[in-house]
């Protein structure tokens, strides 16, 4: 008996000091995890947390000029709010215009970077090159070019150079993708297609804005490339065999498997269209911070233009994670 008891004893061991070896793994893995985020946590909690605390502090009150010298802050409550919100016309109106532009830009910029990245999955010759110039807007777009676009010298040359030849006055962007419009008549080549005029307008402010949307669209269309390069080449291959189409194989296979792309491009766009140099609401926001007596309500503006893009990111959040499909691996 004391044996077959020795014997069991030294059957179940190895079991146990395996279970535990892989635990301790886990937990192994699990520091070196919080190793990596060590810097950024430290860097959150001493440099960022105090500036967002300290940001917070100042939309609430209003400042007032000591003799002495200094400043002296008084406690105002919701009045910088207000005043955004009810008084500045301005403000809401850049507010409403930048939703707007939202509505037409995200759609348009996901779409056409997934269209792209289907095309560009394809085997063809150069496509290394191809997908090196779809990405160069990216390049381009930063830096001192991106400066020097929104300074827009070019364009201001331009009008000098017109106005003194001619004497018209405006040769911008907007009017060039007017003239865009007029030579390519949309309304004329839609005219006979008995489409609605929503969808006749929408395509219409998508000419125009083609080229803010191939130029924000290089991220994505990397996103988009190494989903589609993730799905299994034998998913297609049984399906070709079935005798799918190559529609049904997009709609029912390939579309499915790109959702958790489609989601993650969709957020990016969002944040990159709210935050970039050349959006309204954060120049003219800047704008009202360089005058002395508007420091704090710029805070306070800046505030509810965070709340609105979290409260906005939460929505399509909500809305589309319903939607996503996420392949099991076991």
């Amino acid at each position: 008996m004391d044996k077959a008891k020795n014997i069991g004893i030294a059957e179940t061991t190895p079991a146990v000091v395996k279970k535990r070896k892989g635990q301790s793994l886990e937990k192994k893995k699990g520091k070196a995890g919080w190793f990596f985020v060590a810097p950024f946590l430290l860097g959150f909690f001493l440099l960022y947390l105090p500036m967002i605390v300290e940001s917070l502090y100042y939309s609430f009150v209003e400042t007032k000029t000591i003799r002495g010298g200094g400043v002296d802050f008084l406690w105002v409550g919701f009045d910088n709010y207000s005043y955004a919100l009810l008084e500045d016309e301005k403000f809401n109106g850049l507010l409403i215009e930048s939703l707007t532009s939202m509505l037409f830009n995200i759609p348009a910029i996901v779409i056409f970077s997934l269209f792209m990245a289907v095309l560009l999955n394809q085997k063809m010759r150069g496509r290394a090159l191809f997908r090196a110039i779809f990405f160069i807007p990216v390049i381009v777009s930063t830096g001192i070019v991106e400066a020097i676009d929104l300074q827009n010298y070019l364009a201001e040359a331009q009008a000098t150079m017109t106005d003194v030849s001619s004497g018209s006055m405006s040769s911008s962007s907007s009017s060039i993708g007017n003239d865009i419009i007029s030579i390519v008549q949309v309304e004329r080549f839609f005219s006979g297609m008995k489409v609605g005029e929503e969808l006749l307008q929408y395509v219409t402010v998508m000419v125009r804005g083609v080229y803010d949307i191939v130029n924000k669209s290089g991220v994505q269309m990397l996103i988009f490339l190494a989903g589609l390069q993730s799905i299994s080449p034998a998913i297609y291959e049984s399906c070709k065999i079935e005798g799918a189409s190559s529609w049904e194989i997009f709609w029912k296979i390939t579309f499915p498997m790109i959702s958790p792309m489609i989601f993650v491009n969709t957020i990016y766009t969002i944040i990159d269209n709210f935050t970039s140099q050349s959006n309204e609401v954060m120049k003219y926001i800047n704008s009202v911070y360089q005058d002395s007596s508007g420091q704090v309500r710029s805070t306070a503006m800046s505030w509810i233009y965070f709340l609105l893009v979290l409260l906005i990111l939460a929505i399509v959040a909500g809305l589309m994670s319903a939607y996503v499909f996420y392949q099991r691996k076991d």
